[in-house]
Order: C-alpha cells, then sequence, then structure tokens
C-alpha cells in the first residue's frame, strides 16, 4: 500500500498532536474481530476543532476516510484500507452528568457510561453495559440489547454535517429504527450526544446490570474476538436459530467459524483472516437463503478491498 506524502503528513501535524498520528497503522489492532491489514494512516484527534478541521483538509484534498469508533462492528480487509482512519475513541471520550441528563463524546464507551448512570442512581441504561461499543458508533447503528436500545434513552445528538457545521438533532429527528439511524443516510459526524435517564435505586440497577452481563458470558462467546451478533435479526426469526437449524453450528474456514456457543456469532478463533470471516459469512447467508428463503443481512460494516 503506498502511504500519504510527507507534505499530507506534514500537514495533518499541524492539526492534530503528532503522538495521535500512526502511518501503516494494523486495523487488526483496532477491530474487535482482531483482524485486518494497515491503513495508510490512522489519526486520533481530541476535539471537535480538531475534527472540523482535518475533515475540511482530507475533503479538499480528495482523500478517502473513515471514521471508526471501538471497531466493534467492523472488517477491514486483509488489504488495508487505501485512506485515513480517524477513531474517535479513548481520546475523544469525556462524560459528564447534570442532574438525569449524562453528556458524552462519541468516542465515550458504552460501559464507561453505564458506569458513570450506576454511579448517579440512574436507570435506564443497563442494557447497554455489555455492548462493546463506543457512543458515537452505538448512535450510528442504534445499539441495543436484552429489550433496549438507545433510541430510547436520547435525548439529542451533536452532530458535524457535510458541510462541516455542528447542529444538534433531537430525537424525533434521529429517524432511529432497528440498527440504524439517520447518520447511515446523511453526511453526518457524531460528535457527542446526550442521553435522559430516570432516577432509581442503586442496588437495583447494580443487580440489574450483573444479571444482564451474567447472561451475556453465559450464552455469547466472549472468549473469541469477533464484532458481537454478526447478522440483523429477520422479521419473524432470529439468525442464530436459523443457522443452526441449517447444520452450520461450528462451520468454520481458516481461523473463522460459526460459534458451537451462539450461531449468531462468527468468531475469531485464531489467526483467522478477514477473508476467513467473510467467507463464513458469505456461506451462512447461502446456505441459510437455501434451506429457509430467508436472506439474512450482516450488521458489520465491510472496509477495504475484499
Amino acid at each position: 500500500m503506498n502511504g500519504l506524502s510527507p507534505d499530507i503528513i506534514e500537514y495533518i501535524k499541524t492539526i492534530l498532536p503528532e503522538d495521535n498520528i500512526h502511518a501503516d497503522e494494523p486495523m487488526s489492532a483496532h477491530t474487535t474481530f482482531r483482524t485486518g491489514g494497515p491503513a495508510k494512516l490512522l489519526v486520533e484527534p481530541e476535539t471537535p476543532e480538531e475534527i472540523m478541521t482535518l475533515l475540511s483538509y482530507l475533503k479538499q484534498i480528495e482523500e478517502p476516510f473513515f471514521i471508526k469508533g471501538n471497531g466493534s462492528n467492523l472488517l477491514v480487509s486483509d488489504r488495508g484500507y487505501d485512506g485515513v482512519i480517524i477513531e474517535l475513541n479513548g481520546k475523544f471520550s469525556g462524560i459528564e452528568r447534570s442532574d438525569r441528563i449524562i453528556r458524552a463524546k462519541a468516542g465515550a464507551h458504552l460501559s464507561a457510561i453505564a458506569k458513570e448512570a450506576l454511579d448517579a442512581s440512574l436507570t435506564g441504561f443497563e442494557f447497554a453495559s455489555g455492548i462493546p461499543g463506543t457512543l458515537g458508533g452505538g448512535v450510528v447503528m442504534n445499539a441495543g440489547a436484552y429489550g433496549g436500545e438507545l433510541k430510547d434513552v436520547i435525548r439529542d445528538v451533536t452532530v458535524l454535517d457535510g458541510n462541516n457545521e455542528i447542529l444538534t438533532l433531537p430525537a424525533e429527528d434521529m429517524e432511529f429504527g432497528y440498527r440504524t439511524s439517520i447518520i447511515r443516510k446523511r453526511p453526518f459526524t457524531v460528535l457527542e450526544a446526550s442521553i435522559e435517564l430516570t432516577e432509581g435505586d442503586r442496588e437495583e440497577i447494580r443487580e440489574k446490570t450483573a444479571e444482564l452481563n451474567r447472561m451475556r458470558r453465559e450464552k455469547q462467546p466472549l472468549e473469541y474476538p469477533s464484532a458481537g451478533s454478526t447478522f440483523k435479526r429477520p422479521e419473524g426469526y432470529f439468525a442464530g436459530e436459523l443457522i443452526m437449524d441449517a447444520g452450520l453450528r461450528g462451520f468454520s474456514v481458516g481461523g473463522a467459524a460459526v460459534s458451537e456457543k451462539h450461531c449468531g456469532f462468527v468468531i475469531n478463533k485464531g489467526r483467522a483472516t478477514s477473508e476467513d470471516i467473510r467467507e463464513v459469512i458469505l456461506e451462512v447467508t447461502e446456505r441459510v437463503f437455501d434451506r429457509f428463503g430467508v436472506r439474512l443481512e450482516p450488521e458489520i460494516v465491510f472496509l477495504g478491498a475484499f
């Protein structure tokens, strides 16, 4: 992969701290699948101003870019990504609270927000405590688990639009749906969001959180790298049951496999490549369709050339 020109990198150094700029960065270190080749450049902005300036410059020079959070819903090609990865994760992750409102930046982990809610005796966010993603990524896909979704608690979302202007969208304008939002349809970048919760009993919140996390450990293959549930839930069915009934429990290609613990998960059993994972996903999709006439749709995002 050809790297960015030294002139471009030198200019980006005027925007971001040098320690936040990583050339030829292996994406296997930045995705929960633990696969993926190098990005030409991975950068970690720390402020909205840095994001705005960086996006404006990349658009000006027509350099491809992709904005990611924790990489918990992402499969990057083994050939890597021929562009700039903008990572909104640990260095863009502040959390503040005022009464029943928690305001967090896009890179804040959902688990950290859940802890803030617990510490403040606020209930309504327990469902998200075990989701291995960031608030920004969660808002984009309206992340959910155990009967709860972010749309249930989001009050408003602050975004950067395609004209590099900051907008605050109330929840009713977010077009939240099953694993989707307006962010998937518009050139918006999530900067932060407000979450409105209700007062509760701290011990009851703690117990509910612990119970949901216990259920997650029992039912999900957390001992292996994965991107969580690989497929969206088809209407009227459960993806894991369809995959199991199609005889695909444990089906593998190279180091990737359908989890024997939960057939809705494709896992990296060790030294899997992104292509291995993709082949498992494609085979599962075709065999479930051939058997049941149901077309499974992946939840994960494929990035780069496959």
